[in-house]
């Protein structure tokens, strides 16, 4: 092991260890790469989406990593405006994460383009009445502000950090990095806001329309306070799996709790939204468009009533009740079925607004529309997961990830 390049005071796995487990990752990522390479070169053919799936798992998975990359703008928006301090201990992982869930986003929506040498279009002709432009330019402006959170974490690397222009660099970075957490959270409650509000004005898919504020759809404010919520909810998960991996204790409890805290009060906020949105669309929006509840739910097991309590009963209510109550955050095992619900829970809130919204027969003569994607989509869809644990076994290996990792962890001279 070359003590030269891991963070001082720690101590980490043999070097073999290490690259078998990039190995085996990598095996993953070219497996993705490989049928990323088939979509571009042969064509979106290679999938399994038809007229009545413009786009499938693709935005599913896009929107998703979105989702739970919000743990990166709430943690930031937490400890750089709002002050509390505790979270720095925290933040670094969290900004990683965001970065890998933003990158991924950018990755997906590249392959679904299908053609990426003309990606620049959205840019250079940018259609303006579109919100899916305010979400390109968003996206790409908030990857931008995580590159340069993402920064100062990589001049620390101690090698990096012996080149006195490296040093100072990312020593200043670190005294302006709130101006950069405000931008993230302004970016991201647009574009959060703007995919939800996508499906929200679609009046010819009455599963995802809704009423709205002026011009903006419930669905608006549902996604960013869903991200806010369940975001931090996926940070705290990846951590206590990067915990049992290593098999460290990485951040302390209290800075767990508080976090954990935030997001079972903001969850609580959102399930009561989420539920008074889901009355009032079943009692008065969808009656006004000629349709009844049940009407939206088909009697296949795909996509029928057990989804809505799933979603909102078994990965809302249940996780928000047990994040509010100090018993139950204090508490490994539920903690982390909580935080883990919640992940799952805004997965699958993406889920049924994407798969289900089109898959629900809107006019008389037509039938439930069942998809099941191509490998192809399942291997560029599994590609960003690939990516991510190799950058994670990375970073955690040759950059302070964890300021509070050698406390935790004495290393025995």
């Amino acid at each position: 092991m070359n003590s030269g390049l891991i963070p001082e005071g720690v101590k980490r796995c043999p070097t073999w260890k290490f690259a078998l487990g990039v190995a085996i990752a990598g095996a993953v990522l070219l497996w993705g790469v490989y049928a990323m390479l088939l979509c571009w070169f042969k064509g979106l053919n290679q999938t399994n989406m038809n007229n009545a799936y413009g786009f499938a798992l693709w935005i599913w998975a896009d929107l998703a990593v979105i989702a739970l990359g919000g743990g990166a703008f709430f943690t930031g928006f937490l400890r750089y405006i709002v002050g509390k301090d505790e979270l720095k201990h925290i933040i670094n992982y969290a900004v990683l994460i965001g970065f890998i869930c933003y990158s991924s986003a950018l990755l997906i929506l590249a392959i679904d383009v299908g053609q990426p040498l003309r990606s620049w279009f959205i840019f250079w002709h940018a259609n303006v009445h579109s919100m899916l432009t305010e979400v390109a330019f968003c996206l790409s402006c908030y990857f931008g502000v995580l590159t340069i959170e993402y920064l100062p974490l990589v001049l620390e690397n101690r090698k990096i950090d012996q080149v006195p222009f490296f040093h100072h660099l990312g020593h200043n970075m670190h005294h302006i990095m709130a101006v950069f957490a405000a931008t993230g959270a302004f970016l991201s409650f647009f574009h959060q806001g703007s995919l939800g509000g996508v499906s929200g004005v679609l009046f010819a898919r009455p599963f995802g329309f809704r009423e709205g504020v002026l011009i903006w759809p419930w669905t608006f404010f549902l996604f960013t306070w869903s991200a806010a919520a369940c975001g931090p909810c996926f940070t705290i998960s990846i951590t206590k799996l990067t915990e049992k991996v290593t098999g460290k204790k990485l951040v302390k409890d209290n800075v767990v709790e508080l976090l954990a805290k935030i997001s079972g009060w903001m969850l609580t906020g959102y399930i009561i939204a989420k539920i008074a949105d889901t009355i009032y669309w079943a009692a008065v929006t969808a009656p006004s468009k000629g349709f009844r509840m049940m009407d939206f739910y088909s009697h296949n097991s795909f996509y029928g009533l057990w989804i809505l309590i799933l979603e909102v009963g078994i990965c809302g209510v249940l996780p928000a009740a047990i994040l509010i109550t100090d018993r139950g955050r204090r508490n490994q095992k539920t903690l982390v079925t909580a935080v883990v619900l919640a992940s799952l829970g805004v997965c699958l809130n993406r889920w049924v607004m994407v798969l289900q919204m089109l898959a629900v027969p809107v006019l008389p003569f037509e039938n439930w529309v069942l998809y099941i994607p191509s490998w192809q989509e399942v291997a560029t869809t599994v590609l960003p997961v690939a990516y991510g644990v190799i950058l994670i076994m990375v970073s955690y290996r040759y950059l302070p990830v964890f300021p509070q990792e050698p406390e935790l962890n004495p290393v025995k001279s």
